[in-house]
């Protein structure tokens, strides 16, 4: 009975339920990204570069590999071993636009801490004569 007490007190603290909740939401998260990558970003790259499917550009290191087949296929051919840039660049991308977004969140709500911490009245500092009757205060008291 105490290791159940023990793990529900441990699952009810604070700071795990923040660390599953941002979890959570950083898993949506990267959904958002991966679609703005995929759906937005890369069909623009794909119309510079020429390339109708950005992530079936590869180039072939070994084997006999038909031109023009798609990248899933390519693989699967016996021998064969293609360097696959075009996934990479995509992933890479994904992984800089998530950095980027994390880094104005946690900009935001440093200058939101910043703010408020600011906007905290300074403490009030006590005179010599207000230190010197607290101490006779206390001193009188016992």
């Amino acid at each position: 009975m105490g290791f159940v007490k023990e793990f529900k007190e441990f699952a009810v603290k604070g700071s795990v339920m923040d660390l599953a909740v941002g979890v959570i939401i950083g898993g949506a998260f990267g959904k958002i990204i991966d679609s703005v990558v995929n759906d937005l970003i890369m069909p623009l790259v794909s119309r510079i570069v020429g390339s109708v499917d950005f992530s079936n550009m590869y180039v072939i290191l070994k084997g006999n590999v038909a031109e023009g087949m798609a990248l899933v296929d390519a693989r699967k051919v016996p021998g064969a071993i293609v360097f696959a840039y075009g996934n990479f660049i995509t992933v890479a991308i994904n992984f800089l636009l998530l950095a980027l977004a994390v880094f104005m969140l946690v900009k935001g709500i440093n200058s939101l801490k910043r703010k408020q911490e600011a906007a905290a009245p300074a403490p009030v500092v006590a005179s010599k004569e207000e230190i010197l009757l607290t101490e006779i205060r206390d001193l009188l008291k016992k």
